[in-house]
């Protein structure tokens, strides 16, 4: 007789216990874990210009950018991500190891995460009531794309290309920068 193997499902406490101990970072999804593979160049200066920008546009203001380490909540789904920047604009958004109400998601597209960032977490943020924005940006061409979500809860998608402008007005900070800002000093 054959016995089928069980699957162990992850409680959370034991996978945010996990993750303040690793030295690889994991994403979670419904009990299950996912090693996060690293980021190359062009990723890291991509999202550390967007999270400059960013960081410099909330300033003063009751919202915080963070960038990479701090996971983002999808109850939902039961699943927890690290998106590549983040803002909260939400003051009691105060779990030190995530949040759960962002108004603006950013992830950098690669070969190893694009469909991910593009289908299922495209759709896990989204049911976020809290966002904004979901920005993808490549990291192959100067091109952002722009999910936003206006006041009826209707998403709307914009790509910029080459030139142009990316302007965010969420939740208490507005923030605008140019594909030269996003792609400074990033070699394509």
């Amino acid at each position: 007789m054959n016995l089928a193997a069980q699957e162990y499902l992850i409680p959370i406490h034991e996978y945010l216990e996990g993750e303040q101990r690793s030295e690889i970072r994991h994403e979670y999804l419904a009990g299950r874990v996912y090693a996060m593979a690293g980021a190359g160049e062009k990723h890291n200066l991509i999202a550390g210009n967007l999270f400059f920008h960013l960081r410099a546009a909330v300033r003063g203001k009751a919202c915080r950018a963070f960038i990479s380490d701090m996971k983002v909540r999808v109850a939902q789904n039961d699943a927890f991500y690290y998106p590549d920047v983040m803002v909260t604009c939400d003051m009691q958004d105060t779990e030190p190891l995530h949040k759960h109400t962002p108004c603006l998601i950013v992830e950098v597209l690669s070969p190893a995460t694009e469909s991910i960032d593009r289908r299922e977490k495209l759709a896990a943020y989204r049911m976020l009531p809290s966002l904004r924005y979901y920005l993808l940006a490549s990291q192959n061409q100067r091109r952002v794309e722009i999910y936003r979500c206006d006041g009826d809860g209707k998403w709307h998608f914009e790509i910029v290309e080459i030139v142009g402008e990316v302007a965010i007005a969420c939740d208490g900070f507005t923030a605008n920068f140019s594909l030269d800002d996003v792609y400074e000093d990033v070699p394509l």
